[in-house]
């Protein structure tokens, strides 16, 4: 495992947003994390990636357990694509550029890789636009490219497809699937379309009222909800 979260809790005020005894991400697997409005997905995604912090719990990542003096050095080891791609107002090239500059990689370095992934998920021809002028699908390969740049052992993609259009939405999700093959990176993944699951997931967690109440396979989770809320979720 690559990920692995033990009696996590979150309070929001008096109430209990996240109460997960057990979850896990596997090394080089794909997780989707499904569940209805206001179930915990976004949340969860947060305190995994250490950008919040729970009440409390457990939480391992690269199988080294999270302290106040190893945290940015583990969350060095991540990456995050939000539903909103959250661009800098200059040029595509910079805002893939952005992240490695942060954290010290140097400037040859650091070109190479821009340029590699602004081939790879298809905006090279816009390395010098303005990130405000980009489509939806534009702007959020930029924050893919982003992402894949810092050269992740763990990627947490957060509904990253929901605002685009059916056509451009199921040409990127193709073309991550075949990047995430080809890499082997850990991700996890939010969506609330069931669509997305068998395309790029191997294994789903559904989560419900803050707490998960099914991790499987895809295959398992269409032919075997864990209830009548989980088949309604996935239209079985």
């Amino acid at each position: 495992m690559i990920i692995e979260a033990n009696n996590i809790t979150l309070y929001r005020g008096k109430n209990k947003v996240l109460d997960v005894e057990r979850f896990i991400l596997k090394k080089g697997g794909v997780t989707a994390l499904i569940g209805s409005n206001g179930a915990g997905k976004s949340t969860l995604l947060q305190v995994l990636a250490l950008l919040q912090r729970p009440a409390t719990g457990e939480l391992f990542i690269c199988g080294e357990k999270v302290r106040p003096d190893n945290k940015l050095r583990l969350r060095r080891k991540m990456a995050v694509a939000f539903q909103e791609p959250l661009l800098l107002d200059t040029t595509v090239y910079n805002n893939v550029a952005s992240g490695l500059q942060i954290r010290g990689c140097k400037k040859k370095e650091t070109d190479r890789r821009v340029r590699e992934w602004l081939e790879k998920l298809g905006i090279a021809a816009l390395a010098h636009r303005s990130a405000r002028s980009l489509s939806g699908g534009e702007s959020q390969r930029v924050s893919l490219a982003r992402a894949f740049a810092l050269d992740p052992e763990v990627l947490f993609l957060d509904e990253p497809f929901s605002a685009l259009d059916y056509p451009t939405r199921k040409s990127l999700i193709a073309e991550l699937s075949d990047i995430l093959k080809a890499t082997g990176i850990s991700t996890l993944f939010v969506t609330h379309d069931r669509n997305e699951i068998p395309l790029l997931a191997d294994m789903v967690a559904v989560i419900k009222k803050g707490r998960i109440i099914q991790y499987c396979t895809p295959e398992e989770l269409f032919a075997h909800p864990a209830d009548e809320s989980v088949a309604a979720l996935v239209g079985a």
